[in-house]
């Protein structure tokens, strides 16, 4: 049976809240989107875009932990459209994630464009697999020429997705996205440097000392 994310995310303490607050006839009878079970278009664009996200879990003990994820652009995988993978290459060799995920398979992702405030949080059952368990998964998620060691795989399957609402984000821009913002700068001044020095140099030619 799907579940819609509020659903899986409210709980009667958060009911409590929202009370306490003034608001639980706001979420009274609202459970989320259960439509929110697979992937569409949008959900695929916007994933194949992004460099990192942010993985929770939970341990045996019951404490969070978050775990920032990074590599190249789209290394975060769309399986089909309930299913994501990516590589797990080698970092501090601590294993928190992978050790919270053994003995609980659920996550939640938060996916972040703070360029355009943008947010997409993801419910999922995470399964680690070896490098030879599914070797065709294994080569969709290894990104060519990225310096790391490849340890294994994470393979997610979609509970519920939902996106956030703007308000909040503080726009942020990554180097590459600098850099595409400053090309038309760039160019001009390229331009610029050149006509001027087309110019000292016909002076130069006609005698003129400036």
């Amino acid at each position: 049976m799907s579940y819609g994310f509020l659903e899986i995310a409210v709980t009667p303490s958060v009911r409590a809240a929202q009370a306490r607050m003034g608001v639980d006839h706001f979420w009274k009878g609202f459970n989320g989107h259960r439509e929110f079970d697979r992937f569409t278009d949008d959900e695929r664009a916007f994933i194949a875009t992004r460099d990192s996200f942010y993985m929770a879990t939970v341990s045996e003990t019951g404490w969070p932990y978050v775990q920032h994820r990074g590599g190249p652009t789209g290394f975060l995988k769309l399986v089909d459209n309930r299913t994501l993978a990516f590589a797990d290459y080698r970092g501090n060799r601590q294993y928190i994630s992978t050790g919270n995920v053994a003995a609980d398979d659920r996550a939640c992702l938060f996916l972040m464009d703070y360029a355009q405030r943008a947010r997409l949080k993801i419910y999922v059952h995470v399964e680690t697999l070896a490098l030879d368990t599914d070797p065709a998964l294994t080569e969709l998620v290894t990104v060519a020429d990225y310096q790391a060691k490849l340890e294994r795989v994470f393979r997610l399957r979609l509970e519920n997705f939902d996106w956030n609402c703007s308000q909040h984000i503080t726009p942020r821009f990554t180097e590459q996205e600098v850099h595409e913002a400053v090309r038309p700068l760039r160019d001009r001044l390229a331009q610029l440097e050149s006509e001027n020095a087309e110019l000292r140099a016909r002076r130069a030619n006609n005698g003129d000392p400036t």
